[in-house]
């Protein structure tokens, strides 16, 4: 089973593939998503539950979604279609970067997926590049709540404090007219959903060849969250417009 195949399993009961509940997601979207029609993009999309949920919420929308992964994109081809909004989604593989348009978009979202582009600042120029000039970025990606140990950088990578993720975003021209932080409770659910569902397959599958290494994978990623970030790590999802031109 390959890290993709075991990734979209263990999102089973979390589609949208980032530390948020329900709730919090549907009060971002409210805030990014244009009001009547309009166009959204989703870098990185993944199974597109971001797009879904959109297309759900505005009847008049239509979304784009870009992702590597032929897999995720013919689960979130299925989903669409059970949903009723296959005909107002358009689905790409390919890397994120290579995707070009003729026309700018109205919302560009990325969360979850900065490492598509090389990281947030990266991510936010290749959103810059496809916006429309009045239209705003949903993006969501880590920071540290508190000093990471060097394991938790290691498994997470580099990040900076809040302050600074904000102060980042600011110097690079943008403006942020909502956020949301995620709760304790919005980050314990997403590890405990993923690592659990997970663990629950391979003990209903105990005779599946994949079995053993699914029980191993959730084992060895439970125990890095809880020994090595889970004190550390937190996520922030911003909805941003330009800054004005003075």
């Amino acid at each position: 089973m390959t890290p993709e195949m075991i990734s979209n399993l263990a999102h089973t009961r979390h589609p949208i593939k980032s530390p948020l509940g329900d709730a919090s997601v549907r009060q971002l979207l409210d805030r990014v998503l244009p009001r009547d029609g309009g166009r959204v993009l989703d870098l990185g999309c993944g199974t597109a539950e971001w797009l879904l949920r959109a297309l759900e919420t505005r009847p008049g929308l239509r979304a784009v979604g870009v992702d590597l992964s032929e897999k995720s994109l013919e689960i979130a081809r299925a989903a669409a279609e059970a949903r009723g909004v296959a005909d107002r989604l358009e689905l790409h593989c390919q890397k994120a970067e290579e995707y070009t348009s003729p026309e700018p978009f109205d919302a560009v979202l990325s969360v979850g997926s900065a490492h598509a582009f090389g990281g947030l600042l990266p991510t936010l120029e290749g959103a810059r590049a496809r916006l429309a000039p009045t239209g705003s970025v949903l993006i969501g990606d880590g920071y540290w709540l508190s000093e990471p140990t060097a394991e938790a950088v290691e498994v997470l990578g580099e990040f900076t404090d809040l302050a600074s993720t904000v102060d980042r975003v600011v110097g690079e021209g943008w403006v942020p007219v909502y956020g949301h932080a995620s709760t304790r409770q919005e980050l314990d659910h997403y590890e405990w959903s993923l690592w659990g569902t997970l663990a629950e397959w391979a003990l209903d599958h105990p005779g599946h060849e994949d079995g053993a290494e699914v029980l191993d994978w959730s084992h060895a990623r439970r125990d890095e969250w809880l020994h090595a970030y889970r004190d550390s790590f937190g996520f922030l999802t911003l909805v941003l417009r330009r800054t004005p031109a003075l």
